[in-house]
């Protein structure tokens, strides 16, 4: 099992993955927010849009922009079922467990925390 460390070293060595930045905009909205309320909105997309055995529009449902949560989703490859099966060997048809989750939010809260200091 990778720690969010060697996860966030292996995406930047995909050039898909680390086209993602947060624009000004996006770290203005986490700064007047906070980094709780940013946690908490990651925790409801996670819930919301990828614990589901089959999610709605899975491989869709993640906008590309719109939220710092969704940049951070589509870098970190936790953005459809699918990318988490490929980069992180999540079963999918399986819901995901509480703690499933919130590694998966522990990995977008690392990654933004590490863009708010670009």
């Amino acid at each position: 099992m990778q720690t969010r460390i060697e996860a966030l070293y292996k995406l930047s060595q995909s050039k898909f993955r680390s086209s993602f930045h947060l624009k000004e905009k996006d770290k203005l909205y986490v700064e007047e927010k906070g980094m709780d309320v940013i946690r908490r909105h990651a925790c409801d997309f996670v819930r919301n849009k990828l614990a589901d055995s089959y999610p709605k529009n899975d491989g869709k449902q993640t906008p590309m922009k719109g939220h710092p949560v969704f940049i951070a989703m589509h870098a970190c490859a936790c953005c459809c079922r699918g990318c988490l099966n490929r980069w992180y060997h999540v079963e999918k048809g399986i819901p995901l467990t509480d703690i499933q989750q919130e590694k998966i939010v522990n990995l977008l809260m690392l990654w933004i925390e590490n863009e708010m200091k670009k």
